[in-house]
């Protein structure tokens, strides 16, 4: 149940903050659910990391299909991914993810820091 709603909370605060700041605004959701929400392991990595990377692989994908994909297919020239569009839509949800996962395992920690001085 605490991974479901870490999971809800980080997408509901990614999508919330991503109106306001930039792109790292994933990563200050990811932080402050792994600080409200505490999770146990590697889910406190896993957990963010899934929720980021499919709230921007989904907005990859809408924002991409609305131009029938041509900004992504020319960037995805300019990379190494000889043109694949799908694929340069996957990396771009595990930058994210990688990002989110770190800062909501850093706010995991944070919590458990905070939870032992009191």
């Amino acid at each position: 149940m605490k991974k479901l709603s870490n999971f809800i909370l980080t997408i509901i605060l990614g999508v919330i903050l991503s109106l306001f700041l930039p792109w790292w605004a994933v990563m200050l959701a990811a932080f402050l659910s792994g600080a409200i929400v505490r999770l146990r392991n590697v889910a406190a990595f896993f957990v963010p990391f899934g929720a980021i990377a499919l709230l921007w692989i989904v907005n990859a994908w809408m924002l991409s299909s609305a131009n029938d994909y041509t900004l992504a297919s020319k960037i995805a020239v300019l990379l190494p991914l000889e043109g694949n569009v799908v694929l340069l839509i996957l990396v771009t949800g595990v930058i994210g993810g990688l990002a989110a996962g770190i800062a909501g395992l850093f706010g995991n920690q944070c919590r458990a820091i905070m939870a032992k001085e009191d």
